[in-house]
């Protein structure tokens, strides 16, 4: 009826229901400072005295391709204005049929999302399947001139690549 009473020594023979993490933590620390100090000398190598050649470094890497697209819904690859309909044709020439080419699609800001998508599903279902977006990063100057053929895009934003357009069910 009453309260048990028990003193607090009886309680320490009942199994401990709590896990002691300070041993796992200080095994932890110790393999943290092991991997640190043993990366750097794992990534160093075999010293080898390579020999000098007259041969260029190989340079398959391709400048990408820009699609522009201008306020007025023009296209253009590179410098070149081309009419809508042939912009698949007219890729798969200047990329000469190479379908991993980087293509960098340029658009007006002030052009709708849909022109947009609509050029990019073009160029998907041509075959392309290195999409990117180019943007001006902020702060940069806001001409609307196109760069040089060559010249480096401004910032390329991976674009992921698109099915074909679907065109509406009929009712």
């Amino acid at each position: 009826m009453g309260a048990s009473l028990r003193s607090h020594d009886e309680d320490d023979d009942a199994p401990m229901t709590d896990i002691n993490v300070t041993p796992l933590v200080d095994v932890m620390l110790v393999l943290l400072i092991v991997f640190m100090i043993a990366a750097p000398l794992m990534t160093s190598g075999v010293p080898v005295d390579l020999p000098k050649t007259q041969a260029k470094p190989l340079n398959d890497q391709k400048p990408p391709l820009a699609v522009s697209i201008d306020a007025g819904g023009k296209y253009f690859i590179g410098n070149e204005e081309i009419p809508a309909d042939l912009l698949a044709s007219t890729l798969k020439n200047h990329a000469e049929n190479e379908l991993d080419r980087r293509i960098h699609v340029r658009a007006d800001k002030e052009l709708p999302y849909r022109a947009v998508l609509e050029v990019m599903g073009q160029i998907s279902t041509a075959g392309f399947t290195k999409v990117a977006l180019v943007s001006e990063a902020p702060g940069a100057s806001t001409k609307n001139t196109a760069p040089p053929p060559n010249a480096p895009a401004a910032e390329a934003v991976a674009a992921p690549a698109l099915p074909a357009p679907v065109a509406p069910a009929a009712q």
